[in-house]
């Protein structure tokens, strides 16, 4: 099933070295104008030669935005990035957007959209199998990019990942 993804999803899984989850997960991954920027894939931060690959390779594409109204509203109250992504998934008739910022997932989701952030797909990678330990991943998370989990969140995955003490 293919997504639409945000910024942050792609940036925090190639930090750590396991964005082909992505594509592992959900096959094709449809990116607009804004996160291909937001993606700086031309500087050499860790990871972007992963989605330099990726890119490449097609299984992230990067898509032009049709409903140019909808993207400027959404902006009201979301960053560009997040404002394309939904866009692109209605454009698209893409149910479910790969995006980690509370206000765009509830905004995504008040549109009919399915949402899931980088700790769904590290949740589901290591319920098949694919990761050994969902700590060690969250725990590369903050380290690499500074992704902030909180306390009581960072439990609830332990512990939905049989990780809990």
């Amino acid at each position: 099933m293919p997504v639409v993804s945000d910024t942050s999803p792609i940036l925090g899984l190639s930090a750590i070295g396991l964005l082909e989850l992505l594509q592992e997960q959900f096959g094709a991954v449809f990116i607009p104008q804004a996160v291909l920027a937001e993606l700086k894939v031309e500087t050499d931060f860790h990871g972007t030669a992963s989605i330099q690959k990726a890119l490449k390779a097609g299984w992230i594409d990067v898509l032009e935005i049709k409903n140019k109204p909808l993207a400027q509203a959404l902006s009201l109250e979301l960053d560009r990035g997040e404002s394309e992504a939904i866009t692109l998934a209605m454009d698209l008739g893409i149910e479910m957007v790969v995006m980690d910022e509370n206000m765009g997932r509830e905004r995504a989701r008040t549109m009919g959209l399915k949402t899931v952030g980088v700790l769904g797909v590290l949740l589901n990678a290591k319920r098949r199998g694919r990761i050994d330990s969902m700590s060690e991943a969250m725990q590369s998370l903050r380290n690499e990019i500074g992704f902030f989990i909180s306390n009581r969140l960072y439990q609830q995955i332990l512990k939905q990942a049989g990780e809990s003490e």
